[in-house]
């Protein structure tokens, strides 16, 4: 197998890549923004922000799902040649958000302070993370609204509107938390509670953008013009409940990995935010290509050609690879300079340097697992990637987190050795073999 890749083939995965990494990025500017903002607030803002997002995304992923069940099945029928009907499963995935999200919500705002004490017991975490919980969570309608539109852009070859989404909405809230964060010209100042504050409206926002440019660009295809049947709401589910599940199993598994660094120490906690958000930033290729390489899978799919949909997939992996390698390059290179934007405390940097170089190191190896989960997820054999994230998280990185960390007493670098080589690694060996043997190929949607 070469490692090249035709230049055709390149401008056709950049061109559907690109705008997904370059409005992905906006919500590493967003988080890096957060973070420098909350940085002012202590050691203990940064931490209750990492796990209150972390605890509010396990309720939040449940709605990524229909992203992943609206892009396989739209980049499906795109390949077949049917385009009257291509948004069917987008106007399921908003009536089903639109039942589903509103009240849970609602309830979980409610349990926001019973929630955020079952994960850490140190007052001053509690009092910075409750109420940028609480706004996190009622944010579900809106979030889950935009997860839809952006799998549906990305599968008809228009990741150029997601990306218009994303900035608008990153323009707006970076400011906005700023806003209320500090309360300049006199406005209330609200704190950390304000970056919680600053994101529930931005969600609105871009949920009310999404809408305007389906009415523009999506009416053609059916946008809230044709009712979904049941059996297409069947399948929409049927992808989506796995697809959902496994964001949802995700999410608690590194919620709970925020408890198990807790355990060892606050500083260890605000050094394993920094390191988390860093695989978000340096991740985004991975993630953005991967999504083109979801598109391109299933679209060739369509197409009755598998061969294809294999060749696509190594390509975007050859790509990504190259590029994660040069935005990797500096966390194993310079790793003080990069922490020092973000970490004030001397001790704090030391602690999280050699966890940030062996993340350089390893980083290519995560993004081969984003980029084949995202494509085993887009030629719809999204039930097995769920399998595989399951037993990875719970048999791998929770109990050897807890055994090397606070147990026998490694302490941070512990933890992380076996979140990169044992889980990272493992992970993405077993996406690697999945695709290799090709039964992703014979799944119907």
């Amino acid at each position: 197998m070469s490692l090249l890749v035709e230049r055709q083939r390149v401008r056709r995965i950049l061109r559907l890549g690109l705008p997904i990494m370059a409005g992905s990025s906006t919500w590493v500017i967003l988080g890096i923004a957060d973070m420098v903002f909350v940085g002012f607030f202590g050691t203990a803002a940064l931490g209750a922000v990492g796990l209150g997002g972390f605890i509010s995304q396990i309720f939040l992923s449940v709605f990524w799902g229909m992203s992943i069940a609206v892009q396989a099945t739209a980049a499906r029928r795109k390949g077949e040649g049917r385009t009257d009907d291509l948004a069917v499963q987008l106007n399921a995935a908003i009536v089903v958000v639109l039942i589903v999200a509103p009240v849970p919500s609602l309830i979980l705002y409610l349990l926001a302070p019973a929630i955020f004490g079952l994960m850490n017991s140190d007052p001053e975490v509690l009092a910075y993370g409750i109420d940028y919980l609480g706004w996190l969570v009622l944010s579900a309608t809106f979030v889950g609204i935009s997860s839809s539109f952006s799998g549906f852009w990305n599968a008809i070859d228009r990741s150029t509107l997601f990306m218009r989404v994303v900035l608008f909405t990153t323009l707006i809230n970076v400011p906005l938390n700023y806003v209320f964060m500090f309360g300049p010209f006199g406005l209330p100042a609200f704190g950390v509670e304000g970056a919680g504050i600053g994101t529930f409206v931005a969600s609105i926002l871009a949920a009310i953008y999404n809408f305007m440019l389906g009415f523009k660009h999506a009416r053609g295809y059916g946008f809230l013009r044709v009712r979904p049947t049941l059996e297409q709401a069947r399948v929409l589910l049927r992808l989506a409940i796995p697809g959902g599940a496994q964001q949802v199993l995700e999410m608690f598994a590194l919620t709970l990995m925020y408890r198990i660094v807790g355990m060892i120490g606050t500083l260890e906690l605000a050094s394993y935010t920094v390191l988390v958000n860093f695989i978000g930033a340096v991740g985004l290729p991975a993630w953005g290509l991967g999504t083109a390489g979801a598109t391109l899978v299933g679209q060739a799919l369509g197409k009755r050609d598998k061969d294809d949909a294999a060749r696509w997939a190594w390509d975007v992996i050859k790509v990504g690879c190259a590029t994660i390698a040069v935005l990797g390059a500096p966390l194993w290179i310079a790793p003080e300079f990069v922490l020092s934007a973000f970490i004030h405390e001397a001790e704090t940097i030391e602690m999280a340097r050699l966890p940030c170089r062996i993340l350089g190191l390893m980083i290519v190896i995560n993004a081969v697992g984003y980029m084949l989960a995202s494509m085993l997820n887009g030629a719809g054999d999204v039930k097995r990637v769920m399998y595989v994230n399951l037993a990875m998280q719970y048999f791998v990185l929770l109990p050897g987190a807890y055994l090397f960390g606070p147990v026998l007493g490694y302490g941070l670098l512990g933890v992380w050795l076996v979140h990169q080589l044992g889980f990272r690694g493992g992970q993405s060996a077993i996406f690697a073999l999945m695709w290799r043997r090709g039964r992703w190929s014979r799944v119907a949607i």
